[in-house]
């Protein structure tokens, strides 16, 4: 018989300063959610398994974004904008929780499956002087997560942006994953100067991987990982790319908050606005994104 998440999952001591929402469903799938940054850090099945990958040196001291979970990558992604510092500020910030949607059993039991969490912005940097309101709301459905951004122009003028939510996945060996639905897509080769690229078979891994695969929103992306024994479903909606990333040796090592070997732990696919070109809002609009996880069981 099911039964309801009854216990908080557990935040290090060392981050117990850090605020976070908890997220949990009937049947025991939990998710946690910094306000710093609105950064989803973990997405567990019942059994446990955790099918997030975050760096076993992450730093979690803010302003510094945390390496792994769902960095949220905004107003700018990389360096495709304005700004000096890669992937914008949002992913430094503290965010605010806006609203939160619980479930409640009969016997008084209750948890968290949604939760709205939103960042306000003035307009006050010189290299970004355009106001906006960014929500991201994270929600827990059995076997799927779904995040959404949600994006508004409160300010006076047009605003453009790019962005992405950076997703981590934690795989048990990267030489035993395939990622396949991107067959068909072009993509920029970030490793040969940006290079236009036309794919034509499931992606393995074998070195490091850094592209922008462009027009995928009308593709569902799966991401095959034999050695965990699963596959994750991803859908996404008004996100015109996907950014697939593994470091591989030699920038696992240069990275200062991740092993040298967890290359072969992780995988990001990140839904994004970047190779097609900024998303421009006029004031008063707004603009939403969204990602649908679905997990299932390789037999």
């Amino acid at each position: 018989m099911a039964t309801a998440c009854l216990e908080r999952p557990s935040v290090p001591v060392e981050h117990a300063e850090m605020k976070t929402v908890s997220l949990c469903t009937v049947q025991g799938h939990t998710a946690e959610v910094y306000l710093h940054g609105a950064h989803l850090v973990s997405w567990k099945m019942p059994d446990a398994q955790e099918l997030l990958f975050v760096s076993k040196k992450a730093v979690f001291a803010p302003p510094k974004a945390i390496r792994g979970g769902v960095p949220v990558c905004f107003p700018q992604f990389g360096m495709l904008g304005p700004m000096a510092a890669q992937h914008g500020f949002a992913r430094n910030s503290e965010f605010e929780v806006e609203s939160e949607e619980k479930w409640t059993l009969e016997d008084g039991r209750e948890g968290v499956w949604k939760v709205t969490m939103v960042l306000r912005y003035d307009g006050s940097r010189a290299e970004y002087p355009h106001a906006f309101v960014l929500r991201i709301i994270t929600m827990l459905c059995h076997d799927v997560l779904i995040q959404d951004m949600e994006v508004e122009n409160s300010g006076g003028a047009p605003l453009a942006f790019t962005g992405a939510l950076h997703t981590y996945y934690r795989v048990g060996q990267i030489q035993q994953v395939a990622i396949t639905g991107l067959e068909h897509c072009k993509y920029l080769d970030n490793l040969r100067d940006h290079t236009l690229c036309e794919a034509s078979c499931s992606l393995l891994f074998t070195e490091e991987v850094d592209r922008v695969y462009l027009g995928v929103a009308a593709h569902p992306i799966q991401l095959f990982d034999k050695s965990s024994k699963r596959m994750l479903e991803l859908t996404l909606e008004n996100f015109p790319d996907a950014v697939v990333w593994n470091p591989w040796v030699e920038k696992a090592r240069a990275l200062a908050d991740f092993e040298d070997e967890e290359y072969q732990e992780c995988v990001c696919i990140e839904p994004a606005v970047a190779g097609s070109g900024a998303v421009t809002l006029a004031p008063g609009t707004r603009w939403k994104g969204r990602q649908a996880i679905r997990y299932s069981a390789l037999i």
